[in-house]
């Protein structure tokens, strides 16, 4: 099939572009303010977004994938990140702070019960929250899973993924020096935080094309640059997590821990051939968990336009209104 023509199909599934109702700005303490935004139907299903990175942000176009007539939709940009203050901040932001602001936000808007909808990140961040919330979460819709293992982050900054795009590996590797390569998170943290802004932005470029290169499997690794100031903060957020094992107790607590959500029904959308979160991180997470429906889109990578992975998150949705 031609993907163009797939492209074509998805993209109509798509809900028509909706404005916000309520924006706003909120204090969530520790010198961080949070951008919030809800839209579709204001008395609708509530459904809670976490987007992606960490560090990723919100755009309008992640309000396509809900039925504007029966979900309320809230989306909100993560500690440092997107519309919230202050920008690139990595000071009181950790995933437990993540938490916060969620039950922060869930308790100003009145929410008693919502749908989490995350990918990647935003998929472990969903996760985490269910986790400790399992009360408040009614159906997780996931994309893309990221369990935030020493395993994934092997894969993807140790040169697993790199053996399939040896050319952009190659150009993120070089930009370290040699004695320097053998934990390229920590060499890009010394960079990425050094003080000097030409310097962090320069490698918050190097880093984000990393893995912005391998998130559809129809760009062949040639995407353009990121503008300076989202990829600056999307870098060292994204480190600053991955260097901290993202906060965790341990490594591989989400599946230890994945009990405590067993009776809380699931939807998992995985592209087969997601590089930048390899399937067998979404096979773990559903094997043996009985309310989990896991669905292998045959011909997708990562990225959330995939055509077959906009199809699984739209029907994902469409099939959960009462």
């Amino acid at each position: 099939m031609d993907h163009r023509s797939g492209q074509r199909r998805a993209y109509d599934m798509l809900y028509p572009p909706i404005d916000p109702f309520d924006q706003r700005m909120i204090d969530v303490g520790d010198g961080h303010r949070v951008y919030v935004e809800q839209c579709g139907h204001p008395q609708g299903e509530p459904v809670i977004l976490f987007h992606g990175g960490p560090g990723g942000g919100c755009s309008p176009a992640m309000r396509r994938y809900f039925d504007p007539d029966h979900y309320r939709v809230i989306l909100f940009d993560q500690r440092g990140c997107g519309r919230s203050r202050p920008h690139a901040s990595v000071a009181n932001n950790t995933t437990w702070h993540l938490v916060a602001d969620i039950e922060q936000i869930r308790k100003l808007f009145g929410i008693e019960r919502f749908i989490a909808f995350g990918g990647s990140w935003g998929a472990t961040l969903a996760l985490i929250y269910a986790l400790t919330h399992p009360d408040r979460v009614r159906h997780l819709v996931l994309r893309g899973i990221f369990l935030m293992t020493r395993r994934e982050l092997d894969w993807f900054y140790g040169g697993g993924a790199g053996a399939f795009f040896p050319e952009i590996w190659n150009r993120f590797v070089n930009a370290i020096a040699p004695d320097e390569r053998g934990d390229l998170i920590r060499a890009y943290h010394r960079r990425l935080f050094s003080g000097n802004l030409i310097e962090e932005t320069r490698f918050g470029r190097l880093w984000a094309h990393w893995e912005n290169a391998l998130a559809s499997i129809h760009h062949d690794g040639h995407v353009g640059e990121s503008p300076a100031e989202y990829a600056r903060a999307f870098a060292r957020l994204e480190n600053h997590y991955f260097q901290n094992g993202g906060f965790l107790q341990c490594d591989g607590w989400i599946l230890r821990e994945r009990k405590r959500i067993q009776h809380i029904s699931a939807t998992v959308i995985q592209g087969r051939y997601d590089m930048v979160c390899p399937p067998v991180s979404a096979w773990k997470l559903a094997e043996g968990w009985d309310h989990c429906q896991i669905r292998m889109v045959p011909m997708a990578g990562h990225a959330l336009s995939e055509p077959g992975i906009s199809e699984g998150l739209v029907r994902a949705m469409d099939g959960l209104r009462g």
